[in-house]
This record gives structure tokens, sequence and C-alpha cells, in this order.
């Protein structure tokens, strides 16, 4: 029987939600680093790598982001999916476990130089199946916000509830009612008021009450909820759905 020549990477997708310049919204992003040398010179790659005998795949993943990107402190890591096709990267089979990582919109790491922030949706030339286990990391996030408290890993400690309308519609990839997600949340119990309003913006007005997340952890609250797209709202209403 012949030895099997395999190996085991994990990858991560640590997303975050930016702004963007010029633009009236912020935008998911995800972190890539850029290879330098060899065949994959130039081109763009989720931090990670190799697992070690003495580690699971959670504690690798959390070595690999501080040593490739000096990513040290996520406010959530959950692994995604298995990526097993015996061609995915040239030479020996390599299989990898993909893994979701978020960090609060007011965290501003000191990534590397060959390290950058890329919106999601504009993504660079990327390598092997880079982009898919991307896709797939987006999507799990996208999931997980409609029926469990994942919200509170992308908002900072405080927020106005038109800033995390922006947070949840960076996330889901369409618009989403301050309104509507407050009485969603509400009903989950997932929100507190703070007590204090935001200061006021550059055109005046009343300043908007500042909220919290009543628990910053993990926990499902309606299992088989979806928060969708605000046609769609419409239309199950005026429907009786």
């Amino acid at each position: 029987m012949s030895q099997s020549n395999t190996g085991h990477e994990v990858l991560v997708v640590v997303g975050q939600v930016r702004p963007v310049p010029q633009a009236a919204s912020p935008v998911l992003h995800v972190l890539l680093w850029q290879h330098a040398l060899g065949p994959a010179a130039g081109r763009w790659a989720l931090p990670g790598g190799g697992v070690r005998d003495d580690e699971d795949l959670a504690a690798s993943a959390t070595r690999q982001l501080a040593e490739k990107v000096d990513v040290r402190s996520l406010s959530h890591l959950e692994s995604v999916a298995e990526f097993s096709e015996p061609s995915r990267v040239p030479g020996r089979r390599v299989f990898a476990s993909g893994f979701l990582g978020v960090l609060p919109s007011d965290a501003d790491p000191a990534v590397p130089e060959d390290t950058a922030w890329f919106r999601v949706d504009r993504l660079p030339d990327t390598v092997f199946d880079h982009a898919e286990i991307v896709a797939r990391a987006r999507a799990r996030l996208a999931a997980k916000l409609s029926y469990s408290t994942l919200g509170f890993a992308l908002a900072p400690e405080e927020f106005t509830l038109s800033t995390l309308a922006q947070h949840y519609a960076a996330a889901l990839g369409h618009p989403v009612d301050p309104t509507n997600l407050q009485r969603v949340l509400t009903r989950r119990g997932e929100l507190v008021r703070c007590g204090r309003s935001a200061p006021p913006g550059p055109s005046g007005g009343r300043p908007a009450a500042l909220y919290r997340f009543s628990e910053r952890r993990l926990r499902i609250t309606d299992q088989f909820a979806t928060l969708r797209p605000p046609a769609d709202i419409e239309q199950c209403r005026s429907s009786g759905t």
C-alpha cells in the first residue's frame, strides 16, 4: 500500500464592514494577502496554512491569522466547509478547512504591507478556489444574521439603528429597513437602549438614540427565520403570507 501524500490547511475569510470613500454606506470587505514568489506571484490569497500535528483546526486558524496578517483578535470564528476537490491546488493533494472570522467595524488592525482589504463584490485575481471559499463564508454570514445573534460580531459596542441597518445590509447584500430591523431584534431580546444619543451629524437634526446588543455571544434565536429584502417583505404583506 502506497503512503498517502496529502496535506491539510486552514483558510480564513476575515470579514469586516468598512467605509468606502465617496460612498453613502459601508461595504463588507475581506482580508487577502498577495503572493510575492512562485507561479502565483502577484495573485491574492486568503490567510492560512498547514495544520500542525499538535493543534486543532480552530487553533490553527487563530495562529495563522496572527502569523500571516497580524490579526490577533476576532469577535467571532467558526468553521464553514471542507474543500476536498483532488485538483484544487497544483502538486500534491491538499484538503482545506474554510473558516469565517468576523471583526467589528470599529476594529483597525495594522496589517502587513502585502495584505489589504477588498470588497467582497470586487475581489482581485485570487488563487485556486479561494474566491469560492469567500462566497461560501459570505453566504454563511448572511444566513446566520437571519436566525442568530451574530450581528453583534459586525457592530461596535454602541451604535444607532441606522448604522446597524447599514451593517446588516452590507453583510446581507440587500437594503435593510432600520424600523423593521429594530422590530425583529427587539422581539428577540437582542437590543438594549443605552440611554444616550449619538452626536449630531453635519446637517444637524435630532440626535439618534444609541443601542447595544444585550449580549455579545452567538445564540440561535429563530432557527428558520430569513431577513428578506424590503420588496419581498411588502409582497408577503400584500399577499397575506
